[in-house]
């Protein structure tokens, strides 16, 4: 951090003439602007490939998380905007009922006019700003009929519940017309990211984009690696797990199965279930990743989940901040088909797994829905595993 220290003079200084030692200072700091403002500036070095697919990958993550941020939005968005649609309703139809009430009452002045009766009071309890109040300052109440009483009391609780609704859709309309304007900057955002990726991609030239496929390439063949080491290791665990409960069997008789008849019929239940769910999502296949999208064209990550788990007969929320929540979290080693698998520290990725170490999943803007290894961006980016149901 620079110093923030007063600078003082090495030389003296006396009757405002500098000393040898200042003056040859002032005339070297003179010398060395001048040779700045002559030379030309200096380019920024160009990022190496490897820069270059680092930022990438690090802005596309930063706009899934942004997207995410929007889907949280505009679900938001869309709940408010109902109890707006509502209130509003509510409003209309105890607005019809007080005009109704109004209008009854202004029946009963016209009537006591007629008679020569009160008519003025009634009158002005229908502009009264507090009917309530008018009654206990006139004592127009002792004056009416039981049927006019009647009428005044719906006038009364109309008005005030009608007031109130009124309130209640204001602050409601506030509060949606501010959510509106945060959806608005979450789209923003994500729009940002994606610009300035396309704009590092955009520069590279035939061979560098050749070198990026080249590293991306490598990436995947390690990610498929690490996919075939879990499938390995899980297929000699289950081999395991047989051999021991077919010893445990032949050791205890049938009675030794009666305690896994419950958790096989779980099993069987969610591997039912998962199964419509992978049906699903493989005839997605082939369709593009765009951001905010739930189908059926076009999907985010979690829009894809969500649609997924849905035609198994399971609903899950929008986001991913909310789909990790849903279930149950199990260790990386028993991950079964059907099962979210959660990337990043922020989970602002998931991806659905098929078996075999690899997922079907939307991977990012530009890409389409594909099979690829849970590994793909590395284990250390794994977050969770989650059963859904």
């Amino acid at each position: 951090m620079a110093s923030h220290r007063k600078w003082s003079p090495t030389g003296t200084r006396i009757a405002g003439i500098r000393t040898p030692a200042l003056a040859t200072a002032a005339l070297t700091s003179v010398a060395l602007l001048s040779q700045t403002a002559n030379a030309a500036p200096s380019a920024d070095p160009k990022p190496s490939i490897e820069e270059v697919e680092k930022k990438v990958d690090d802005l596309y993550h930063q706009a899934e998380a942004a997207t995410e941020k929007y889907n949280a939005t505009r679900e938001k968005t869309a709940q408010q905007r109902k109890r707006v649609d509502s209130l509003l309703d509510d409003v209309a139809q105890r607005t019809e009922k007080l005009n109704t009430a109004r209008e009854e009452l202004g029946s009963f002045a016209a009537a006591q006019y007629r008679t020569g009766a009160s008519a003025p009071d009634t009158a002005t309890l229908l502009l009264a700003d507090n009917p309530q109040d008018y009654f206990d300052q006139t004592q127009l109440m002792d004056r009416l009929t039981s049927r006019q009483k009647v009428a005044v009391d719906d006038y009364i609780t109309e008005q005030a519940a009608t007031t109130k609704k009124r309130a209640e859709a204001s602050q409601s309309l506030q509060t949606l017309t501010t959510t509106q304007s945060a959806l608005k900057t979450s789209k923003a955002d994500v729009q940002r990211k994606l610009a300035a990726a396309r704009d590092l991609l955009s520069k590279l030239t035939a061979e560098e984009k050749a070198r990026l496929a080249a590293i991306e390439k490598k990436k995947r063949e390690a990610a498929d690696r690490k996919a075939a080491e879990l499938a390995q290791q899980q297929a000699a665990a289950e081999k395991k797990a047989q051999e021991a409960a077919a010893q445990q069997q032949t050791t205890t008789g049938t009675s030794g199965t009666s305690g896994t008849s419950g958790s096989s019929t779980t099993d069987s239940s969610y591997t039912a279930k998962a199964d419509k769910a992978l049906a699903f999502a493989r005839t997605q296949v082939g369709k593009p990743y765009v951001w905010g999208a739930t189908g059926p064209g076009s999907y985010d990550c979690s829009g894809l989940t969500q649609a997924a788990w849905k035609a198994a007969g399971v609903d899950l929320p929008r986001t991913t901040w909310d789909q990790v929540n849903v279930g149950t979290t199990v260790p990386l080693a028993d991950i079964k088909p059907g099962d979210l698998v959660f990337f990043y520290d922020d989970i602002s990725h998931v991806g659905l797994y098929v078996g075999n170490g690899m997922m079907i999943h939307a991977p990012k803007p530009g890409a389409y829905v594909r099979e690829e290894s849970i590994f793909y961006g590395g284990e250390s980016i794994i977050h969770s595993v989650v059963r859904p149901a």
